[in-house]
């Protein structure tokens, strides 16, 4: 049989059991159609890991005022840490890679999966409406399921103004404790971004629905999907879910949030409920446990190989090209060619990436203990070119430099007056 037909078949068979599952890929009234899985990169042409690149990246997120920054890489060759600066600027206690810290937006991965496991169980379909599973909790019964993974629901973001003024808007909400209801309600009161399907608009209001589908679905809080399906399979003992308690437990780093007047003093942010996010972005983790989550994830050891499609089938989230969304799940094209998996996390006091390419065989965790710094964000997101890429050639083509990841402002995930 030709190449050309076989590859045909192979095409057609996984969409035939993509439809099966009832995980079509989502349609869009706007721009660009969804992009298919990437196929991954045979060994003999991945790079080693630029860890001198990691550190570089690292210290530019110090440069740019992180008090410290850390990044955990894991491939083929074993596994290589970096860290620099201090995880504690009260006593100078050097950034360590054993520590636990808050990763913020990379909680909407983990939410996602366990939304996922129901649907592959049957308990709900990602293209049925939002309010046959939540009967009256949306105003418009064409929110499906899918468009709250995808950020195409409308739903307005309610930090938004909860954060416009940016240590005062946390300082009201660090000890407080929100029904998931609440949080909708602040959302329902702001105007609609679009109508549901037609662009991709971020939202953490999106996965505080998928928090409440989750527990009306098992009879369970979150934290106890979580546990059984995530944390617990894959051993992942320094992650955790203690919403609403406000403390860190065992070695972690300290988290600092930068007011939005230049000079005034750093805001230790490291205690607080982060129950204005919840399923949102409320999980606590760890370097060698995100490596573990993502690499476990690409490797389809916690969904079956046609959700695992429908979860990595992307939408560009901008012009650029290289960045897009799938099922809480972001993709990043490098300069190399390189396509990684995963998602970005900000929580005050922290910023996070963990990714993993799309075999599973290489993953990164990187951190930085400040926010409202976009800065230290963008720096961060340097980690990935090297990590991913491997050292570039001393006269790059204007073609890989035009496409460098690291030259592109961070997104965001809150909003930031820096």
């Amino acid at each position: 049989m030709p190449l050309t037909s076989h590859r045909r078949l192979v095409v057609s068979a996984t969409l035939i059991a993509a439809l099966a599952a009832g995980v079509a890929p989502a349609t869009s009234a706007s721009a660009a159609a969804p992009q298919a899985p990437a196929v991954p990169k045979t060994a003999d042409t991945v790079p080693a890991p630029d860890m001198e690149g990691v550190v570089a990246a690292l210290n530019a997120a110090m440069a740019n005022g992180a008090p410290g920054a850390m990044a955990r890489f894991s491939g083929p060759g074993g596994v290589q840490s970096r860290a620099v600066g201090v995880r504690d600027r009260v006593n100078g206690t050097p950034m360590d890679v054993r520590s636990r810290f808050r990763i913020g937006s990379v909680s909407k991965t983990f939410s996602t999966v366990v939304l996922l496991q129901l649907v592959q169980e049957g308990r709900l379909t990602l293209d049925s409406p939002v309010d046959t599973y939540l009967p009256g909790l949306l105003p418009d019964d064409r929110i499906t399921v899918r468009h709250l993974l995808t950020h195409r629901s409308g739903l307005a973001d309610y930090t938004d103004p909860m954060f416009a003024n940016t240590v005062p808007g946390f300082e009201s909400v660090r000890n407080r404790v929100f029904g998931y209801r609440e949080l909708v309600d602040l959302s329902l009161a702001l105007p609609r971004t679009t109508e549901p399907g037609v662009s991709y608009k971020y939202s953490n209001a999106n996965f505080v629905v998928v928090g409440m589908l989750i527990e009306k679905l098992t009879g369970k809080p979150v934290a106890d999907a979580y546990q059984r399906r995530i944390f617990k399979p894959l051993k992942l003992r320094d992650t955790s879910y203690v919403h609403p308690e406000t403390r860190i437990a065992g070695r972690h780093v300290r988290g600092y949030l930068y007011p939005d007047a230049a000079g005034d003093p750093l805001v230790d942010s490291t205690e607080q409920t982060v129950s204005w996010a919840q399923s949102a972005g409320a999980v606590i983790s760890s370097p060698a446990d995100l490596n573990t989550f993502t690499k476990a994830l690409m490797r389809g050891r916690l969904l079956s190989p046609a959700m695992m499609d429908a979860m990595t089938t992307v939408t560009p989230t901008d012009a650029t090209n290289t960045r897009f969304y799938g099922l809480g799940l972001r993709r990043y094209d490098l300069s190399c060619g390189a396509q990684v998996y995963g998602h970005t996390g900000t929580v005050q006091g922290f910023y996070t990436y963990a990714f993993s390419t799309r075999d599973g065989r290489r993953s990164l965790s990187a951190m930085a203990n400040s926010s409202n710094r976009g800065a230290v964000n963008t720096a961060l997101g340097g980690t990935l070119e090297a990590a991913f890429c491997g050292k570039k050639p001393a006269a790059a083509t204007a073609s890989r430099a035009d496409r460098d990841f690291s030259s592109l402002p961070a997104e965001r995930d809150l909003p930031e007056r820096h």
